[in-house]
């Protein structure tokens, strides 16, 4: 609430003249609200002729990348980063170009968190963000998380389907074995 209060401020208060600068607008709440809603600020910000202010915009939300591509005023920048195996080492520059991933695991491991924790954060990143560990060649606008396992096919099947000539049933039956496959992919068990 105190980062929307200060945002919303800020957004009200803001002229061509001013200098804003956001630090990670939207990491108070869930990855999808968070991207929702810096988006909706840059966005604000750019388009509002009364609030087109200078704005510095520090983010981890990837998926933010793609808005210099959309947006003639909005440019990208990160800083550079030297990857050596499994060691980061972080370079203090500034570069054109949107970061591909975050260094978030080698930041809590430079910190002092325990091994087991840091190991267990690769498991699970590894597990999260299929291609988490890729140099950072990868492909810049890929979304950071990804929800669901297509190996098997399920998203190429359900868009296949004529539901248009489906019965009812047929599409009620059709979901769920879908809905079955699903569950078994995400192992929820149900």
């Amino acid at each position: 609430m105190v980062e929307m209060t200060e945002s919303a401020y800020i957004l009200g208060h803001c002229t061509s003249r001013s200098l804003v600068v956001l630090d990670e607008i939207g990491r108070g709440t869930s990855t999808y609200d968070g991207i929702a809603i810096a988006q909706a600020v840059v966005e604000y910000i750019h388009n509002s002729p009364r609030a087109a202010a200078k704005t510095l915009f520090a983010t981890h939300y990837h998926e933010l990348n793609a808005l210099a591509d959309v947006l003639p005023r909005v440019s990208n920048y990160r800083m550079d980063v030297l990857e050596e195996g499994d060691d980061v080492i972080f370079l203090r520059k500034v570069m054109p170009g949107g970061a591909d991933r975050s260094y978030g695991v080698h930041v809590a491991r430079l910190a002092g968190m325990p091994r087991t924790v840091v190991r267990r954060a690769q498991e699970l990143l590894r597990a999260l963000e299929p291609g988490a560990h890729k140099s950072t060649s990868s492909a810049p606008n890929e979304p950071q998380l990804t929800f669901l396992n297509t190996d098997d096919g399920l998203l190429q099947e359900i868009a296949a389907m004529d539901v248009e000539s489906m019965t009812p049933v047929e599409a009620l039956t059709q979901l769920y074995t879908l809905q079955r496959r699903a569950t078994q992919t995400l192992n929820l068990g149900r």
